[in-house]
């Protein structure tokens, strides 16, 4: 069933209203990452790097988990920002490792991470935020599902 629009509403279509929040989402957090040189991208390849532990992960990793979120261009410049800024080095060739200052810095990253999705959510019951992300994750699999 397709939920038919509000003639007197004037609501935005979702589209619109996803791009909007992605932008401000990434605006706000770059704002936030700004201090600690990062951006919202880079702060991501840090995070897929330190999940892969002691031995780090391999750029392809963190490529094909963050192909959702940036083209491969974007991502391969954060990669170069986390090394040269000294967060990240490379134990191997074509892997990534946090150093121990980087593992350092983004335990401080994380209380203003914390703050800023405190401040995303405001207002926002627990029970809709799963809401939302229960439908997009369905227009998800609608979209990108088989078809019958």
């Amino acid at each position: 069933m397709t939920p038919k629009p509000n003639p007197k509403s004037k609501s935005q279509p979702i589209g619109y209203l996803l791009n909007r929040t992605d932008e401000a989402l990434t605006r706000v957090m770059d704002g936030t990452l700004g201090e600690f040189g990062l951006t919202r991208v880079a702060w991501q390849v840090l995070n897929v790097v330190e999940g892969g532990g002691d031995d780090g992960t391999t750029d392809a990793e963190v490529l094909s988990t963050l192909s959702a979120n940036a083209d491969a261009t974007t991502l391969t410049t954060a990669i170069d920002t986390v090394l040269a800024d000294g967060w990240t080095s490379r134990p191997a060739p074509g892997r990534l490792a946090l150093t121990p200052d980087g593992a350092r810095r983004l335990t401080e990253v994380a209380t203003h991470v914390a703050a800023f999705r405190a401040r995303s959510v405001e207002g926002i019951t627990t029970e809709e935020y799963g809401t939302a992300v229960h439908v997009l994750e369905r227009m998800i699999e609608n979209l990108e599902g088989p078809r019958p």
